[in-house]
């Protein structure tokens, strides 16, 4: 089966992950299908850079991203819904 997960990178202490595509049997950080992007939790806030169609892409093709992968979708890569300025107006009131 492919997954789409994690891989670490960076050095002792100061971990820096990349998001690829790979058989789920391989160990952690051998062979890789593809890179999809990038994850860098030490900076405030975290950088995330993703290709989401790649992503889309691959879990149409069957790939189960990991539950930290999932997270890292659901909270950097889904839109925000902004609030609507009039509602906001007509609290004011």
């Amino acid at each position: 089966m492919v997954a789409i997960r994690l891989r670490r990178a960076g050095s002792k202490k100061r971990p820096f992950f990349r998001v690829v595509v790979t058989d789920s049997r391989a160990a952690r950080d051998s062979s890789f299908v593809e890179n999809l992007g990038h994850y860098n939790p030490r900076t405030r806030p975290a950088i995330v850079k993703v290709d989401k169609e790649r992503v889309d892409f691959w879990i149409k093709k069957g790939a189960q991203p990991s539950d930290s992968v999932r997270t890292l979708i659901a909270r950097h890569l889904t839109p925000v819904p902004i609030a609507a300025p009039a509602a906001a107006a007509t609290v004011a009131k």
